[in-house]
């Protein structure tokens, strides 16, 4: 019996480990399609496979949206007290200090004056990874000063929307921003200032009733859902199975309750042409 012997190696055995940076590359959660996070910023957070829409913060609107260095934010280090002295798993005082520390923001949401196309605009946009962008009592003084800035300056108001719903942490004081929030945007609308309200992913909560729907238009990005309470509490009060695709944008456009769903890279030009015509 006779044995054959391979005369060389085709391959090394000191192969090489190669580690890439944390975060280089991006799992698609609509398709699974594996993207580099660069590719991935320079198409707006858009899968290039099926354009599913990554959520983003304020930072990342502000670029697409905005005229380059024309963003110029307004009451920036406001942040929350703790008035209730609220505890669950931990003290609000010390999830608030945490929220900040990692996110490097002061609440859940940016606000400031900026341009689109040379456009002068009061911009307000809420951050999801700031405690799920909920809206406390700072979240709703800023953007109630910044439709006072709107009014004063009679400059149109453009607000984006990601959150959770009202801040449980701060109870019936985060229920009274529904009220303060929609008592100045109706002072806007005497005026004749125009609002435009944007909705992301999520948009849920006491956000969904109050200033999120109140725009002169009100616009979305695809499949962003859109809702007051969750589908399952839904189900379990009716009784009943819900629609198909029940609480996403294209659902809520169908049924009249936003005007227009717009994709993340016509969004600018779609807002500039928007503002134009209600001015």
């Amino acid at each position: 019996m006779s044995w054959f012997k391979r005369s060389k190696k085709n391959f090394s055995d000191d192969t090489q480990k190669i580690d890439l940076p944390d975060g280089m590359w991006m799992k698609c959660p609509e398709c699974d399609e594996i993207i580099h996070k660069k590719q991935l910023e320079n198409n707006l957070w858009t899968c290039f496979k099926c354009s599913y829409h990554f959520r983003i913060g304020s930072e990342e609107y502000i670029k697409i949206l905005l005229d380059d260095g024309s963003f110029k934010e307004m009451n920036k280090k406001m942040r929350s007290a703790d008035p209730l002295e609220f505890s669950d798993t931990k003290k609000y005082s010390l999830r608030v200090n945490d929220a900040i520390k990692k996110t490097e923001l002061y609440d859940a949401i940016r606000t400031g004056t900026g341009t689109i196309n040379g456009k002068e605009i009061a911009f307000g946009c809420m951050d999801f990874k700031f405690i799920g962008g909920s809206m406390g009592s700072v979240v709703g003084e800023k953007i109630a000063r910044l439709i006072d800035k709107s009014i004063k300056s009679r400059i149109p108001l453009v607000l984006i929307s990601s959150s959770g719903g009202a801040r449980m942490m701060e109870g019936v004081l985060s229920l009274m921003q529904m009220a303060k929030t929609s008592a100045r945007l109706a002072k806007l609308a005497d005026i004749g200032v125009p609002y435009i309200s944007i909705l992301t992913d999520p948009t849920t909560g006491g956000i969904t009733a109050s200033y999120a729907m109140l725009g002169d238009l009100n616009i979305a990005e695809p499949k962003a859902l859109i809702g007051f309470a969750g589908p399952r509490v839904i189900k379990q009060t009716i009784g009943k199975d819900l629609p198909k695709g029940f609480q996403t944008a294209e659902f809520l456009q169908e049924h009249g309750f936003i005007d227009k769903v717009v994709p993340r890279k016509e969004l600018k030009n779609t807002l500039f042409t928007l503002l134009e015509f209600l001015s």
